[in-house]
């Protein structure tokens, strides 16, 4: 019996694209190669057949994973560590080995500045302190015969004389303007052998305290307005009224810059103040011996204390950093460190230029900085404590 004939096979996937024509399918019209030769579904010999290459295997390059896993662990640590640092409320139970390794880690960590904070700090402290018109009296915002209140005393007052009126200032330095990049270099023993001298020039506005002495090197030579305490001048210039020179010579190295007192902040402050105010009003008329306003400083601390800030007074450090944070587009903030040791766990001094301590009853620097820490962490301004790099320049 003679076998059945077998069936073509047909392609499963799809029968068109099969090379075994269908027996019960009309013979399609032959089709025209374009480019003239007659194309067939029969293979060419082997020998005509060019090897093709290995295929390769894309691998992925273990090196860059591992980088990319270690930046984003960074990154993690990194945001960890501002969120902690923006959460710091004292430094009553800082455990100092860990705080200086994280803040070290930390100001390693890329920084941006947060123009909304920024904002929202100018707004607050603008709307409840107003350095722009109030933080000095001038003849602008005081009259003659206006009675003067002190920050720290509810019963005394003075009276704004004729003689003193007619030395203060007409207005603000920065009035009606908005100053730019501020630099607020305070006296702490952290800037000697920074190297910072040059980026604290570059900047638009240098404020100093309790004439503190310039270098080039570390601390810079600009300056715009730079604090007297008046126990300096019971201190350092006893013989003021009849040996006015020791005084005018270290003011000097200042240029331009204007001199800012507490004369209303105690009643010992006034007379001290306006001996200064008429030594030296005389040989530089044109850069001015400025009182601060007693109403600004006691809002400001008033302001402070509301946020958790519990100290006798502010100190004047931290009083112009707050006056910076409403009158600056950026601050940077240099040499405000309480601490006797630096970030590498080195001994360090108070001053840069000195030997002398702290105010321990009068000032809380340690809590000052706490509060300092948590604006950096979140972006309102730029605090350095570590040595600059030439590189920015």
């Amino acid at each position: 019996m003679p076998k059945p004939v077998a069936q073509p096979e047909v392609d499963q996937l799809d029968p068109e694209e099969s090379c075994v024509p269908d027996p019960i399918a009309p013979e399609p019209e032959p089709e025209t190669d374009l480019v003239g030769i007659e194309q067939t579904c029969i293979s060419e010999p082997e020998g005509n057949l060019v090897a093709s290459p290995e295929p390769k295997l894309d691998l992925v390059d273990p090196q860059p994973s591992r980088q990319a896993m270690t930046d984003a662990l960074q990154r993690l640590h990194c945001a960890k560590l501002r969120r902690k640092f923006s959460g710091i409320t004292s430094a009553k139970r800082l455990n100092m080995k860990s705080f200086t390794q994280e803040l070290n880690d930390f100001l390693n960590c890329p920084y941006k500045p947060n123009k909304t904070k920024q904002e929202l700090n100018r707004m607050r402290l603008q709307y409840c302190c107003n350095a722009t018109g109030s933080l000095f009296l001038t003849k602008r915002n005081t009259a003659v015969n206006q009675t003067i209140p002190y920050e720290t005393s509810i019963t005394s007052t003075y009276k704004m004389n004729p003689a003193i009126h007619s030395m203060l200032p007409e207005d603000f330095p920065w009035s009606g303007r908005r100053l730019g990049r501020c630099a607020v270099v305070g006296s702490g023993g952290i800037l000697k052998n920074s190297s910072c001298g040059r980026e604290i020039d570059s900047a638009d506005y240098v404020i100093r305290f309790n004439l503190a002495y310039v270098n080039d090197s570390d601390v810079g030579l600009k300056t715009d307005l730079i604090t007297i305490n008046p126990s300096q001048i019971q201190r350092e210039f006893k013989n003021l009224q009849n040996n006015p020179d020791p005084l005018v010579k270290r003011v000097s190295v200042y240029g331009n810059a204007s001199l800012a007192m507490p004369a209303f902040a105690y009643t010992f402050c006034t007379a001290l103040s306006v001996s200064v105010l008429k030594v030296l009003h005389p040989v530089r008329p044109q850069h001015p011996v400025v009182f601060f306003s007693p109403t600004y400083l006691r809002t400001l601390d008033h302001f402070w204390k509301g946020r958790g800030l519990k100290e006798v007074r502010l100190s004047s450090g931290f009083i112009l950093i707050s006056t910076a944070l409403e009158l600056c587009e950026n601050v940077h903030v240099y040499g405000f460190w309480p601490f006797g040791n630096d970030l590498q766990d080195n001994p360090v001094p108070y001053h840069y230029y000195d030997q002398l301590g702290p105010h321990l009853y009068m000032h809380a620097m340690p809590e000052e900085f706490v509060q300092l820490l948590q604006l950096h962490s979140k972006g309102a301004l730029t605090l350095h404590l570590q040595p600059c790099s030439s590189d920015n320049f």
